[in-house]
């Protein structure tokens, strides 16, 4: 498709989008009396219009039929985490049974890990990106920690090439491969948070899988953005939030992949809790786990339903849409926006570094070169909702679900009078 940067270009593009009329299902902040441009879905998501019905649903079978709600609600409590296993298998490619929805990302890559990452004397590094999310980072130097081992020599950190922006997949690999048997377990994040990146998680799954590792993925990113396959790529394990891509509401539940071939197992390394014991017996109290036979198994406690409930109102859009509709808007959209970027650095005093690689979901992080943060600050002004890294780094993600190809357009013409008026 040719291009072009202008309004009536733009338009044409929403006039035959088969998703344009989702954007009405979304609520939006307001800046000058007019919808934001909202391009921060990679930190969290637009509240969609029915999340409000879900959420009254529980409050009001709370408050008339209280703790019977468990088992009498129109969605009973007891039960309502399974709701989003079929949903949530779609989105991520996976059995519903191996997929579960439980406390919140960290703590969910915690306990998986007391599962997925059991060193010995001679098989306990870990290998991880280079300036992985800080959380992830604390994450990973606590659990090595924990066995008595020193994060310096456990910790393997795939660094990219001088100058370049982006990893490699051969450099990963080849990391995997120098390590060998002594590699335990490869964590990383599927798509990258600064510059957006994917990873190719089925290769580095592969390598992982060869060298005899267990391989996990952060999918913070990813889950809601990209094209998933977990089961087929034979990854362990993975985690992620709820609350970006997925736009279940801030803090939000987290969601859980686990291979199916870890299931039904009662003596895997787990912390355990009555909920994931089986439903048949939970309520004898018996004294011995049973572990239920699914990703259930790694639930702890009674699920938040307050919580979940946005989760649910969220995945009844995507069942809608269906992640290939999704993703054939993601790659045009962002490809205008790339486009539109480009032909606004002709034009203004400035130099834009698209840093993101073409392996790429909804994100283009991109340098702007010769501008200082004040830009983000015109940018915020006026109604365009993005992300500042530093130095000077925006991180633009525009949600299909949500975002019109207008709104691209006009976010140049916003950009291009910042800088020139400056």
């Amino acid at each position: 498709m040719t291009f072009q940067n202008t309004l009536e270009f733009a338009k044409k593009l929403d006039a035959a989008d088969s998703l344009a009329t989702y954007r009405n299902e979304f609520h939006y902040p307001q800046v000058n009396g007019k919808d934001v441009i909202y391009f921060t879905g990679n930190s969290l998501g637009l509240q969609p219009k029915r999340t409000q019905k879900f959420v009254d649903e529980v409050m009001k079978d709370w408050r008339e039929l209280a703790v019977e709600g468990h088992f009498y609600a129109d969605k009973p409590w007891w039960d309502y985490h399974e709701r989003l296993a079929e949903g949530l298998g779609k989105v991520v490619g996976a059995m519903p049974k191996e997929i579960s929805v439980m406390n919140t990302l960290t703590v969910n890559l915690h306990l998986l890990m007391v599962s997925f990452y059991r060193p010995t004397d001679k098989r306990f590094k870990i290998i991880c990106e280079e300036k992985a999310f800080p959380s992830d980072q604390y994450m990973l130097q606590s659990q090595v920690r924990y066995h008595g081992l020193d994060p310096k020599d456990a910790i393997v950190e795939v660094k990219k090439r001088d100058g370049e922006h982006a990893w490699r997949t051969e450099d990963i690999i080849k990391k995997i491969n120098e390590t060998g048997d002594e590699l335990a377990l490869v964590l990383m994040g599927g798509v990258n948070y600064y510059n957006g990146q994917v990873l190719d998680m089925k290769a580095i799954t592969k390598a992982g899988k060869d060298e005899g590792a267990f391989v996990g993925w952060d999918l913070a990113h990813g889950v809601g953005n990209i094209k998933l396959n977990l089961h087929d790529w034979d990854a362990d394990f993975a985690a992620w939030c709820s609350y970006k891509y997925m736009n279940s509401g801030p803090g939000n539940a987290s969601g859980i992949f686990i291979h199916e071939r870890h299931l039904g197992m009662e003596d895997i390394p787990r912390f355990e809790g009555w909920w994931g014991t089986k439903k048949e017996t939970r309520f004898l109290m018996e004294p011995e786990f049973a572990p239920i036979e699914t990703a259930d198994a790694w639930q702890l406690s009674n699920p938040p339903i307050l919580s979940i409930a946005p989760y649910l109102a969220s995945l009844e859009i995507f069942d809608e849409v269906g992640m290939d509709a999704l993703i054939e808007k993601q790659k045009t959209i962002v490809a205008f926006l790339e486009f539109v970027l480009q032909e606004i650095d002709k034009e203004v005093d400035s130099t834009f570094e698209i840093i993101t690689p073409e392996a790429r979901g909804c994100q283009l992080s991109v340098f702007l070169h010769g501008e200082g943060k004040s830009i983000f600050d015109y940018l915020m002004k006026n109604g365009v909702i993005t992300d500042w890294r530093e130095p000077n780094v925006i991180r633009l993600a525009p949600a299909p679900l949500y975002c019109s190809y207008e709104d691209m357009f006009r976010f140049g013409q916003i950009l291009k009078a910042g800088i020139q008026g400056k």
